[in-house]
């Protein structure tokens, strides 16, 4: 199960955060949260990679 806010909350992320770091639209980040729609399993596997390194991302994108 890929539950994309708790995963967003636990790095302490916004939608808007979330659609700024990965270049996806807010609305998509909204119906995936909202279970309108389901993302493909290669967008987890990319997020889970990519936040394993959250510290440099929250240097690049000036996340507090």
């Amino acid at each position: 199960m890929f539950d994309l806010k708790n995963i967003r909350n636990k790095f302490g992320l916004t939608q808007s955060e979330l659609s700024q770091i990965f270049d996806i639209p807010l609305r998509t980040i909204e119906n995936w949260e909202s279970g309108k729609r389901r993302p493909p399993d290669y967008v987890y596997n990319l997020i889970m990679f990519s936040l394993s390194d959250f510290d440099n991302y929250k240097k690049y994108f000036n996340l507090k």
